[in-house]
């Protein structure tokens, strides 16, 4: 079979190596990433090793926003994960690089590395350019905060049109913080991927040679022995989790952070979390709560020196080894800052004392939500409850004009078995933000966030609507209160009140009963431990 596909004796002696990727055609982000492939591939081959590409599915968050294919994406996480795994134990390679370039396909493949634990490295498909319009850079944020605006009245179709035109320029995943650079962040900080590979964007000779360098920095390990086991260790993790807090990044990382510790056979929870924030200054001013992109961000010496500013205060285990066969102190020895810039502020002078990525508990979210107060000037809410009971209502009440100042938005039964699937909200968040609401408004879901969103927005309430949880309990004018400084979020109603509530409520009907989203619907747990699935047995 190897002979068929043009394998030699001596090719079949070597190690086999898989380089896996998510290219496809359903967006930027992948588009391009089977021309990396062969960058890893030649990488492998030039270390001695006989390198085998194979590809897996990516959903696109931005296309597959605001309708029911959102509903796929956070599957299609748990989809990838599986399939590398498949293919790796199938096909008995010995080690593995994983290519990836969109919101879920960035944590699957580290899951299936954590997984499969032979000797693996990470590498990111890169971000996307800046879109320019009036000397104004523009993201994928920028659009759908475009439509609220339009809809609004404060922005024409014109120009509505012209940002739609001008925001996205060519390959490579959306350029701001958002969810897949954040992930790209956290690989380097937690150790999967070689240092300097997340920043560089998705098309340039940078971005090959990191790939290239991936395959030959793989073959090494394979020669060392070193697997994820020996890089997934507790301190990694908290490395993470402090990189997610210092560039300001997307709530999603806090669940794909959970489910990779699962698979990794870390104990990891929200208390964690909490702790590392608590201790981390927010430094990188980056879309979408502050200014700056993924280039820019490079620009000044990308992951390797926000790592840097963060080793220098005590604030990373610097002990955790990585994939370069050293430790993450060592990789950082020779990182400097590079000149006067805006993008990375001194730790000592933070853009906030403290992380943004904030875990909440409460009467409305027992075991907890999560909110990113990056960009937010208010530490607070108080309003009353405006209940949808699904995503597309509330959408179209906020088009309507029909959600007013003091307004706490409720999406429920968007959780992670009642959706099935955790749907992201950025079409009512960028349509909030859009009509000048965002901390006029609140909005609390047991669904998810997008990378992109920025307001006052709760999300991950667990436990979630369809399993009986408090938010399936609230009424339409209920008083809900929401403080970051305490960590709370609580709706003002007794408990002898909300327990003849949750007598009289009943679990809605699955809306799925056969396929993907059935399975997973059956087998997913709580957004509290990463919405992982886990055989009925488990």
């Amino acid at each position: 079979m190897y002979k068929a596909m043009g394998l030699r004796d001596e090719d079949i002696a070597r190690p086999f190596v898989g380089v896996s990727h998510t290219g496809n055609e359903a967006t930027p982000c992948n588009m391009h990433l089977g021309r990396l492939a062969g960058s890893a591939r030649a990488g492998v081959a030039r270390a001695g090793a006989t390198p085998r590409e194979f590809a897996t599915i990516a959903v696109s968050d931005g296309i597959a926003m605001g309708h029911e294919g959102m509903k796929s994406s956070l599957v299609s996480r748990e989809v990838i994960a599986d399939s590398i795994e498949l293919m790796v134990r199938a096909h008995q390679y010995d080690a593995l690089v994983g290519i990836a370039g969109c919101d879920k396909s960035l944590p699957g493949t580290m899951m299936a590395m954590a997984r499969l634990d032979v000797p693996s490295v990470f590498v990111y498909g890169g971000t996307i350019m800046p879109g320019i319009l009036d000397e104004r850079k523009l993201t994928i944020q920028d659009v759908y905060e475009a439509v609220g605006a339009h809809s609004a009245g404060t922005l024409s179709a014109a120009e509505l049109g012209e940002i739609e035109d001008h925001a996205c320029p060519g390959a490579g995943s959306c350029g701001g913080m958002f969810t897949a650079n954040t992930m790209a962040t956290i690989s380097e900080a937690i150790g999967l991927a070689l240092p300097g590979s997340a920043s560089p964007p998705a098309e340039g000779a940078a971005r090959e040679r990191a790939c290239e360098e991936a395959g030959a920095a793989c073959v090494a390990l394979l020669e060392s022995g070193t697997r994820p086991s020996d890089i997934l260790t507790f301190g990694a993790f908290e490395n993470a989790i402090a990189a997610l807090n210092a560039v300001g990044g997307s709530t999603n990382a806090i669940l794909h952070l959970l489910a990779l510790a699962a698979e990794a056979g870390v104990r990891l929870t929200y208390d964690d979390f909490e702790r590392v924030r608590k201790r981390t200054p927010h430094i990188a001013d980056m879309k979408p709560g502050g200014s700056h992109v993924m280039l820019d961000l490079d620009a000044v010496g990308g992951i390797p020196y926000v790592l840097r500013c963060l080793l220098d205060r005590g604030l990373l285990n610097g002990g955790c080894l990585t994939v370069t066969g050293r430790t993450i102190a060592q990789n950082l020895e020779s990182v400097r800052a590079g000149g006067p810039q805006d993008v990375v502020r001194d730790a000592g002078a933070p853009i906030h004392p403290s992380g943004t990525a904030v875990i909440l508990r409460g009467t409305l979210a027992p075991e907890g939500a999560v909110v990113k107060t990056s960009g937010v000037r208010i530490s607070g809410f108080s309003g009353t409850a405006r209940v949808f009971e699904r995503e597309e209502p509330a959408f179209e009440a906020v088009s309507r004009g029909e959600i007013a100042a003091g307004d706490v938005v409720v999406i429920r039964y968007e959780g992670p078995r009642g959706g099935p699937g955790m749907r992201e909200m950025l079409a009512v968040t960028a349509a909030i933000a859009g009509q000048g609401l965002g901390e006029a408004v609140a909005m609390v879901t047991d669904g998810r966030f997008s990378g992109a969103t920025r307001g006052f927005m709760v999300g991950h309430v667990a436990p979630e609507a369809f399993v009986g949880g408090n938010i399936a309990l609230v009424r339409d004018g209920d008083p809900i209160s929401i403080s970051t400084a305490r960590g709370t979020i609580d709706v003002g109603v007794d408990g002898a009140e909300l327990d003849r509530r949750r007598r009289a409520w009943r679990a809605p009907e699955p809306n799925y009963a056969s396929g993907a989203l059935a399975k997973y619907a059956s087998l997913v747990g709580s957004a509290a431990r990463g919405a992982v699935t886990r055989p009925a047995a488990a």
